[in-house]
This record gives structure tokens, C-alpha cells and sequence, in this order.
């Protein structure tokens, strides 16, 4: 039961330390509703089990740029691999029953961190290869300038019953929404703006329960990407992410819209996308991985979505994904199958469907149906066994397919 209501107001005098030391004062009295009005600065902010964290009267929270300020380091996951590394702006570990809401903002000043992504090679080689050279998970620390690991904005690890509701989110130093091992989570009615590297709106990353409701996504890489684990380091843990739900979505901006990998070593099933509309990405739907990878993504369904304005394609399931952090030394394929697209529409693309498998795993049990699209090139198919196509209209030149 929520015991307390606390307003960060009181603990003014403790400048950027005033949220957190709020959090840990309700989290003492068991629980309740920490209340956020007006402008504040901060560093990491660790929630607590029972803790709802109340954005009032359009407020606003203004991370700091300051590096240090988000040490000692914590348990995380970087790109699928877990490891030690700088705290993610807003953290929770091993709690439930957690909530942020209200019509405030979050600004993450995440360009003071995105130049590391130029820096950052040496270390995620290092971290991505962990597993593979037998380097425990309590060795593998970070945290320091040198590596630029950047960390997410907001990653709950390993909890359950999170709520995130109504408020804005602009601008955090990598993945903005990052929910790890965690269960039992609704994401609803956000704003997610972002324009820098490796700003992905919403990764549930080994995830169970999760639905993603009404949500508005501009961001500098994918909008919505569901992952679960990295190679060898994926395999270790064996977590899938499974059971997601995701609608009344607008994705306005960003590489994909909703995208599926390339971190699928953990496995990923029963995912459902319906009724959303896309503007004005590279790619709509975009399913990915490569050799080395091995996992799975089985039991996938996008229906009643609106797709216009793709740079690359409305619809694609491509085994070559070309754009890996660390190549993977493994070559272990990907089990992709059993992917249905049911009433898809839209124009002004590059390309309608693309579907590329490997010559020595192809893709299996691909439906579409009720497909009208409008594209310079209609449809690329490669390496697929089991293809069903119904109603599947792509206009090119006034050409039908």
C-alpha cells in the first residue's frame, strides 16, 4: 500500500540531490507518491520498490551533464551484454510496483554523451566479447570516460509492475526507454523525442508483459526495437522477450518504426502490432539479424498498420544486417518464422517488402495479406520457405504485383 505523499519542494535546499533524497524517504515509510512540481536538475535517480514518481504542473527535470554524477557504477545491461557501467539517468533494480506519470518533462542533455559514440569501440569490443573470452560479469566494469559506454535514459532492471504514463522524454545519452528482465509493464501516452546516436524511443530488452499504448515517437535511430541478448552473452542468460503488445502508436521520424533484433540470441515470440501509423522512416517494419547471432523470432503479427514515406522499405526481414556495433565471431543463424502482416498500407516508398534469408537457414511461414502499397520497387523475396500472400497490392508506375 502507498503510505506516503512527499513533495520534493521540501528538500529544495538539497539542489540536484532533492528527488533522490525524496525517493528515499517515501521508499523508508514504505511507499508513495514523491510529487515533482516546477524545474529541477539532477543526477541519477534511483527508484525504489513502491514508489510513484508524480510529474505535476507541467514540470520539468534537467539531468546533468556532469559524467561523475551518475557514479559508482551498477548492474546494466549495454547492447545486450551485461556488465558494470555508468548508472542510466532514471534506474531501478530488483524493485515493483514503480510509476512515473504526469504531463512533465524529462530532459536527458544527452549531447553532452554523444560524441562517445566515436570513442566508444574499443570498450564495446572488449564488453561484446566478454562471454566468449570467459570474462565473468563482475569483471566486466566500466564507467569511465575512456570506455563511452553511454548509458540508457530510463532502465528498470529485473523489476515488475512498472508504469509510465503522460509525461515527455527528450534527449538521453543512448536508448531512452530501456526495460530489462523486467515484467508486467505498460509504457502509455508518451512523447519520445530524441536526435542523437543510438537514440532509440522503447527497447523492452528480455521483457514479459509489456504493452505499448498511444505512445508518439521522433527519434535519432528506432523508434520501437524489441532485443534479448547479444550473442554468446544472450545465450548465457537465455531470456526471451516475449509477449508484447503494441498499438495506437505515430511514429513520426527515425531509422525503423518497429523493429525486431538484431540482438535476438535470447529469443523473441509472440509480439503484436496493430493499428499505428508511420511517417517519414527508413525502414516501417524492419525484422533483423545476422550470423552469429543464433535465437529465434517466432510468433509475430503487425495488422492494420499505416506506413508511408519510407527511405528504404515499409516491410523488411533481412538475416544480412550490416550495421553491428561488434561483428559477432560466432556464425550461428537466426530461427525467424511464423511472421504474419495483415492489412498494411501506405505510400511513398522506396521499396515495398523486402524478405532476404540465408541460403543455409531461410525464413519460414511468412503471410501477408491485405497488403496495398505504392512503391518505386515492389518486391524483393530471397531464401524463404513457406510464403503466403493474399490480396498483396503493390502499386509501382500503375503496375499491380
Amino acid at each position: 500500500m502507498m503510505k506516503c505523499e512527499i513533495n520534493v519542494n521540501e528538500f529544495k535546499h538539497l539542489g540536484q540531490n532533492a528527488i533522490q533524497h525524496a525517493v528515499d524517504t517515501c521508499a523508508k515509510q514504505g511507499g508513495g507518491t514523491v510529487i515533482i512540481e516546477g524545474e529541477w536538475e539532477a543526477g541519477s535517480i534511483h527508484l525504489r520498490s513502491n514508489i510513484h514518481l508524480k510529474l505535476e504542473n507541467e514540470a520539468i527535470i534537467r539531468f546533468s551533464e556532469k559524467f561523475d554524477d551518475y557514479l559508482p557504477v551498477v548492474f546494466t545491461r549495454w547492447e545486450g551484454t551485461e556488465c558494470y557501467n555508468y548508472s542510466p539517468l532514471i534506474y531501478a533494480n530488483n524493485c515493483e510496483n514503480i510509476s512515473i506519470t504526469g504531463n512533465g518533462t524529462l530532459i536527458g542533455n544527452g549531447q553532452a554523451w554523444w560524441h562517445w559514440k566515436q570513442l566508444q569501440q574499443e570498450a564495446a569490443n572488449e564488453l561484446i566479447y566478454a562471454q566468449l573470452n570467459e570474462i565473468p560479469v563482475e569483471q566486466r566494469v566500466f564507467g569511465t570516460e575512456k570506455a563511452a559506454l553511454r548509458p540508457s535514459f530510463i532502465q528498470p532492471i529485473n523489476c515488475k509492475n512498472i508504469l509510465f504514463e503522460g509525461f515527455k522524454i527528450v534527449d538521453g545519452p543512448m536508448w531512452m526507454i530501456h526495460p530489462v528482465y523486467c515484467e508486467d509493464v505498460i509504457v502509455k501516452n508518451l512523447e519520445i523525442l530524441a536526435d542523437g546516436p543510438n537514440t532509440d524511443g522503447l527497447n523492452p530488452d528480455s521483457c514479459k508483459n509489456v504493452l505499448i499504448d498511444g505512445c508518439i515517437f521522433d527519434t535519432g535511430d528506432d523508434c520501437i526495437a524489441i532485443n534479448s541478448g547479444m550473442n554468446e552473452d544472450g545465450w548465457r542468460t537465455n531470456k526471451p522477450c516475449e509477449d508484447i503488445t503494441i498499438r495506437h502508436c505515430v511514429m513520426n521520424g527515425g531509422h525503423g518504426a518497429i523493429v525486431i533484433g538484431s540482438g535476438v540470441s535470447g529469443g523473441i515470440k509472440n509480439i503484436y502490432a496493430h493499428d499505428c501509423v508511420i511517417n517519414n522512416t527508413k525502414w516501417g517494419v524492419r525484422l533483423k539479424s545476422m550470423r552469429g547471432r543464433g535465437g529465434y523470432v517466432d510468433g509475430t503479427k503487425f495488422e492494420n498498420l499505416e506506413i508511408n514515406n519510407t527511405r528504404v522499405s515499409a516491410v523488411t526481414v533481412n538475416m544480412f544486417y550490416e550495421f553491428s556495433t561488434v561483428l559477432p565471431k560466432a556464425v550461428t543463424p537466426s530461427d525467424f518464422k511464423n511472421i504474419e502482416f495483415l492489412t498494411i498500407s501506405g505510400t511513398g516508398h522506396a521499396c515495398g517488402i523486402e524478405l532476404k534469408g540465408l541460403p543455409e537457414h531461410k525464413l519460414k511461414n511468412i503471410t501477408f495479406k491485405q497488403i496495398n502499397l505504392e512503391a518505386k520497387d515492389s518486391f524483393s523475396c530471397s531464401d524463404v520457405e513457406g510464403i503466403s500472400l493474399e490480396n498483396v497490392v503493390i502499386k509501382k508506375s500503375q503496375e499491380k504485383i
